[in-house]
């Protein structure tokens, strides 16, 4: 026998619950894109041409649903919306979205021919979304009257603004190759600034960050996945240091500069480098020594997109440099990425088909 049919009033509570859902969204989702987007161009570099193609297909599928699910969360729970964009722990997650955007261009670029023009559409919109919430994120934390104490209002999460800046500086720096003068060389200067402006950011941050590691109690559940960004910051910006060098023939100011470039660039890689056997350890504290539960949680993607950045940034940084015996380890780290994706997308189907088992239920 046939399940009965359900009444409008039952139709209409189902939709308002799969609604309600929308109003707790994580503003950092678009990590997801950022970490998708990163493997995808890093696998490319390695010659993993069909798994670049696949992961940039579904990446160009995961940023429009996002980007519609933030949109209704915006005009339906603009409550939820804004004060999480003024939040000092949900506020910086924002910052994902001009990543994100950002990265999906350098994958038009990359991977698609002629993809040139949607790269520079996205360029545009990530560059839009970058000062519109730098100056809203950053002036609420300054005027707020209530604000947390340094312990409990700052984690790895703030880096996500030195990457979304960062990653600005990428794609102008890759569409300046692709486009004639006199264009090339603004965006070369633009790449340049928003590159040396990103390394000032993450030097404030950073210092704060590791204040707040070694002066103030630091549990298991302090110890967030974007912690991850540390890193993940400074390898975007070796990528972008890379990327200038390489650009330096085109335009005289940065060809002036290609010790200095050359100089910090390899400063970016080395920190990032640093940050990777500190955070393997303290991963093994967390949930190993304290057994904190391996859960899967939409903030884990900010500790995907560093493992694959430090691929992709090691990679190109040996290509303009001439370190060849860099190359290993951009390959051990894409395999890292690789694996580390394929168990947070598990991990995300697995969630998805619980709630929607539980749906069902309530049904």
């Amino acid at each position: 026998m046939s399940a009965p049919a359900r009444t409008a009033p039952q139709h209409r509570r189902l939709a308002n619950q799969r609604l309600a859902g929308l109003a707790g969204l994580s503003p950092a989702y678009f990590a997801m894109v950022m970490a998708t987007g990163v493997v995808s161009l890093a696998a490319y570099q390695q010659g993993l041409e069909l798994v670049a193609r696949a992961l940039f297909g579904l990446n160009v599928v995961i940023w429009l649903l996002l980007s519609l699910l933030n949109g209704i969360r915006l005009l339906r729970y603009p409550r939820a919306f804004f004060g999480d964009m003024v939040d000092h722990l949900r506020g910086p997650g924002f910052f994902t979205s001009v990543a994100a955007t950002a990265l999906l261009g350098i994958q038009f670029v990359m991977l698609v021919g002629g993809g040139e023009r949607i790269a520079l559409a996205l360029w545009v919109l990530a560059l839009v979304l970058w000062a519109g919430l730098t100056y809203t994120i950053f002036t609420a934390f300054t005027i707020k009257e209530v604000k947390p104490t340094l312990d409990k209002g700052i984690s790895g999460a703030w880096l996500l603004a030195v990457v979304a800046t960062q990653s600005l500086a990428v794609l102008g720096a890759l569409l300046a190759a692709h486009i004639p003068q006199p264009w090339r060389l603004e965006l070369n200067f633009f790449a340049l600034s928003m590159w040396l402006w990103g390394g000032m950011l993450y030097i404030w941050m950073m210092s704060l960050i590791f204040y707040r590691y070694t002066f103030f109690h630091f549990s298991p559940d302090d110890l967030t996945p974007p912690y991850w960004i540390n890193m993940g910051a400074m390898a975007i910006s070796t990528l972008a240091g890379s990327l200038l060098i390489v650009n330096a023939p085109d335009a005289p100011f940065l060809q002036s500069l290609v010790p200095f470039l050359k100089g910090f660039t390899v400063f970016y890689w080395a920190t990032g480098t640093w940050w990777v056997p500190m955070l393997l350890v303290l991963g093994v504290w967390r949930y190993v020594y304290k057994r904190f539960p391996f859960e899967y949680d939409p903030l884990y993607w900010g500790a995907v997109f560093p493992l694959g950045m430090y691929s992709a940034c090691t990679f190109r940084m040996a290509q303009a440099m001439s370190f060849g015996f860099l190359s290993v380890l951009s390959s051990a780290f894409l395999a890292a990425a690789l694996a580390a994706w394929a168990v947070t997308f598990a991990g995300l189907l697995h969630e998805l088909a619980r709630r929607l088992m539980g749906v069902n239920r309530r049904r």
